[in-house]
Order: structure tokens, then C-alpha cells, then sequence
């Protein structure tokens, strides 16, 4: 007897146009909220970018887990800088929307600049 397995895996190229379109998705939303635009639109990308970016950081550091476990991690830690940034600016008494997307922004920036940094240096030949 033969057993059939269904793998529902994405593609090469389905899954970096499904990336593409997340990332063309985020940087949607944080012009919409830095241009403080009127659109409908704006709630959700800019919530869509602040979980995101910090979950696409997290992953790319993650490289070595399975997939679902980078999910999970991802998206907890995506909450947790979220959420570290506005309780942060809540107990400064610094609290903006814009701030709040600019330094998550940020914090996003400097971990993948920190990952690319680490991976040179792992690769540098003396």
C-alpha cells in the first residue's frame, strides 16, 4: 500500500511574492501613519507594520528553528517590543502615534543592521 502525502508548502516564487506584498503592505502603513492620512486603510497597516516588522526581525534571527516555532517566537516578540515601546513612552510621559511607529521602526532597523553585522563578521576569512 502507498501513502500519499500532502505538503502545503508555498512555492519559491509564491512565497516571495507573498513577502513582497507584506513588505509593499507595512511600508504602506507607516506612510499612512506618518502622513497622517485620512484613509481607511490607515488602522490597519499601520498596525499590520507594527507587528511586522519587529515579527520579520525575529524571524530572520531565528533562521535555525522549524517554522512554526518561528511563527509563535515571531509573533510574541513582535507583541513584546510593542508593547515594551508604548509602556516606555506611557512612563515618560513621551507618548505620540508617531513616536511610537517611529521607534518601533527603529528598533526594528537596528536588529537587522545588528544580524547582518553578525553574519559578516561570522563569515569574515583571517
Amino acid at each position: 500500500m502507498r501513502t500519499i502525502k500532502f505538503n502545503p508548502s508555498l512555492s519559491g516564487d509564491a512565497a516571495h511574492l507573498l513577502m513582497g506584498a507584506g513588505a509593499v503592505a507595512a511600508g504602506a502603513g507607516l506612510v499612512l501613519a506618518l502622513t497622517h492620512t485620512g484613509s481607511p486603510l490607515r488602522g490597519p497597516l499601520t498596525l499590520f507594520f507594527l507587528l511586522a516588522a519587529p515579527g520579520s526581525a525575529f524571524a530572520a534571527a531565528l533562521r535555525g528553528l522549524d517554522t512554526g516555532a518561528r511563527v509563535l517566537v515571531s509573533a510574541a516578540g513582535a507583541v513584546c517590543v510593542v508593547m515594551l515601546v508604548a509602556q516606555g513612552m506611557l512612563a515618560t510621559h513621551h507618548w505620540s502615534v508617531d513616536g511610537g511607529v517611529v521607534a518601533v521602526g527603529a528598533l526594528t532597523a537596528a536588529a537587522f543592521l545588528l544580524q547582518l553585522a553578525y553574519r559578516k563578521g561570522r563569515h569574515k576569512v583571517h
